[in-house]
């Protein structure tokens, strides 16, 4: 497939990045990791006031990564007709409009109706954001506009846990949505002031195939709710899960099988075909899957294992993972005298094997501030380092025009909304499983012929009768012990994960080490 240049006014006319220009940009990729951050960390939360069981709000999960698929793989088709001011602008008003339907939710199906119009206004920001920093002509001004890109990467996943977790503790979940509004009405004052009004000739504009759409789209949805169903019930219906994934496979190949038949097609498949580009995308998609993961497990650890409170478990979150915006201060530093990449990849999958290690080793007496804190940092430092590192190396052979890139950028964050729901299904499975194990393990010993199970029932009896406990300390006691074995089995879980995450994070940083691709 050939491309010829399109729309050449669009770059020209940001022949030096305003600061509306490059606010807005923030603003766009901040919003992207702040909205998927806050309503991960918020979902107890938000499933007791809407009603929702966790396999109801599995499906607005599945929902809204479905319809941002759908609407990122055709963010380019939309930008050829509007504009990439008016296209900004009605992205952002449909997000606006569906974080106003889930704040005034109070059910569930309004809620999942307020996340399907979210996907379909917000799902394009970071691609957008993206996208926009090379309309800014190649010079160090470009260099700009990704420290203010990576900037709200970094400012978006460390924010997100505080801001839910202060929202929850001060039983105001609907302000996770008044700041998210608030974001984007401030991102579209900026965007109006900024963005260039060019449209693309229509002998130029890319196709869309209403066939090969509703493949995608079918295909999408049947996969990430397969995946969401797989958390449930995995380990009972197997048939008929890798059945379903299998037909929701199948119709994804004929989208991408079809669109190697057009002479301009919706993506353009054929351009990105390049080795860097190829294991760029496949890294990129490994940060999502753990970013997935670690979205879910992290408050698992501090809320239901360790026992921590809500805005306690958010605010050290937020502390840990601020190290990202550090690591990134860092970078732009660093990345003019020492460019090549090889080192920060290697740097950041040490980190992320550090940050399994320290968390797969600490026990119910773990400090906040020694054991937890330190791991999180280096959480964030892995985030930063591999995540800004790939962006740099990724698109480098795909660049050269402005659609290419932008194709480039679509495939790579459809594939990340896929990375984040396999992060969460498979975090979810293994903590179901291993929590499992060692449940049935620990129930061994919760028999009254136990010497340990009797005498700790004994004391903690005789501690409630002399607290007015009465007639009921013996049942109070059994049920405390109760609830303290299925922690215990929670906690162990999360220790086999995070080992798990230790040992991606060394084979990684030993698979960097030893390629040649991004020396």
């Amino acid at each position: 497939m050939k491309f010829t240049r399109i729309a050449p006014s669009a770059s020209e006319n940001i022949a030096s990045p305003a600061p509306a220009l490059l606010l807005t940009i923030f603003l766009l990729t901040v919003l992207e990791f702040l909205q998927i951050g806050m309503i991960a960390f918020a979902a107890g939360p938000i499933m007791g006031e809407i009603g929702a069981s966790p396999e109801e709000f599995s499906l607005t999960t599945a929902a809204y990564a479905c319809v941002a698929i759908s609407t990122i793989s055709k963010q380019r088709w939309m930008v050829e007709r509007l504009g990439w001011r008016n296209f900004v602008l009605l992205s952002l008003a449909v997000f606006v409009l569906g974080c106003a339907i889930c704040a005034g939710s109070g059910s569930y199906p309004a809620f999942l109706a307020g996340r399907a119009v979210m996907g379909l206004g917000g799902a394009a920001f970071m691609t957008t954001g993206r996208v926009l920093v090379n309309l800014i002509p190649p010079s160090p001004k470009r260099f700009t506009g990704i420290k203010f890109f990576a900037t709200g990467l970094g400012a978006g996943i460390a924010f997100a846990p505080g801001l839910a977790s202060f929202a929850v503790a001060h039983d105001r979940w609907h302000a996770i949505f008044a700041i998210l509004i608030g974001l984007a009405l401030l991102a579209a004052i900026l965007a109006a002031r900024s963005l260039p009004t060019d449209l693309v000739p229509e002998d130029l504009r890319s196709q869309s195939h209403p066939l090969l759409f509703m493949a995608l789209a079918s295909g999408s949805f049947v996969v990430l709710y397969v995946l969401q169903r797989s958390q449930y019930e995995f380990f009972s219906d197997t048939t008929m899960l890798l059945a379903g994934l299998g037909c929701g496979a199948f119709a994804m190949y004929y989208f991408f099988q079809g669109l190697r038949r057009h002479q301009r097609p919706l993506l353009g498949l054929l351009a990105l075909r390049h080795p860097r580009y190829v294991v760029g995308v496949s890294l990129f998609t490994l940060c999502y899957v753990i970013l997935g993961a670690n979205n879910y497990m992290l408050p698992v650890l501090m809320q239901r294992a360790l026992g921590f409170s809500w805005e306690t478990a958010g605010q050290i979150q937020t502390m840990g993972l601020l190290s990202a915006l550090a690591t990134w201060l860092l970078m732009i530093w660093a990345l003019p005298k020492w460019s090549a990449p090889k080192k920060f990849l290697v740097g950041g999958f040490v980190a992320l094997a550090i940050f399994g290690a320290q968390l797969s080793r600490i026990d119910g007496d773990v400090s906040l501030w020694h054991d937890v804190l330190p791991a999180l940092a280096c959480n964030g430092v892995f985030l930063m380092l591999v995540m800004a590192t790939t962006a740099t190396q990724t698109f480098r052979d795909v660049q050269h025009h402005e659609a290419v890139f932008s194709h480039a950028q679509q495939l790579k964050n459809m594939t990340a909304q896929f990375g984040t729901a396999v992060g969460l299904a498979a975090a979810t499975l293994m903590l179901q499983w291993r929590s499992t194990a060692h449940y049935g393990v620990l129930n061994n010993r919760f028999v009254l012929g136990d010497p340990a199970y009797t005498q700790s029932l004994h004391d903690l009896t005789q501690v409630l009768t002399t607290r007015g406990g009465g007639a009921q300390s013996e049942s109070m006691a059994m049920t405390y012990l109760a609830q303290l074995l299925g922690q215990q089995a929670t906690l162990l879980a999360c220790l086999d994960y995070f080992s798990v995450i230790a040992m991606i994070g060394a084979v990684g940083a030993l698979a960097m080490f030893c390629q040649r691709l991004m020396k």
